[in-house]
């Protein structure tokens, strides 16, 4: 089994924001794979499914950004998963919009969702940083983030989260390398 968790804050307001990329991805990869309905648990909504036969829990804690590993946390346990079980979607404001990145471990960045995880379960995590671009100046990070994506960044965000979600059995299969490539090739 593998815990899915995607980042971002919950409400409508902020549904369409840059830093709600990593829902928007889980909500793409749910569609696309045919999960169950979403339920509240974990402090987050969740739903379940299979990817290529494995058995995945998609989870999108609803306790803010900064404490989203409370909620990760939580599925974890309840489900007694290792932290190399966990793949986290996040936005990354130092890859350039578009770009795909996948790793395991490492540190936060000044990620506040990432940091929080961290203190949770560990760095042994997957993550899957989706690219936002930088606003240019760190005084403008906080506004940048928190704004929905303009009408000319759909040019690149569909197209990213529908590879995204086609792509998402390799990183079930255990081909993180194989799925940064064919996402990175297609977008």
């Amino acid at each position: 089994m593998l815990l899915l968790v995607g980042l971002g804050n919950p409400g409508s307001e902020y549904a369409r924001n840059r830093h709600n990329i990593g829902f928007m991805a889980v909500d793409g990869i749910v569609r696309r794979h045919g999960f169950g309905p979403w339920r509240k648990r974990f402090q987050g909504q969740s739903c379940d499914g299979s990817v290529d036969a494995e058995k995945v829990l998609a989870l999108k804690p609803h306790t803010f950004m900064n404490l989203s590993g409370q909620s990760v946390g939580e599925a974890m346990r309840f489900f007694k998963l290792a932290p190399p079980q966990v793949i986290v979607i996040h936005d990354d404001l130092d890859l350039v919009a578009g770009k795909v990145r996948v790793k395991q471990g490492g540190g936060h960045g000044g990620h506040n969702g990432l940091r929080s995880i961290d203190d949770h379960i560990g760095k042994d995590y997957w993550r899957i940083r989706l690219g936002i671009g930088h606003p240019g100046h760190k005084d403008q990070v906080h506004g940048y983030v928190l704004h929905d994506f303009g009408k000319t960044e759909q040019a690149w965000l569909e197209p990213l989260l529908d590879t995204v979600a086609r792509e998402f059995p390799l990183m079930v299969a255990g081909q993180p390398e194989k799925f940064a490539s064919r996402v990175a090739l297609a977008a």
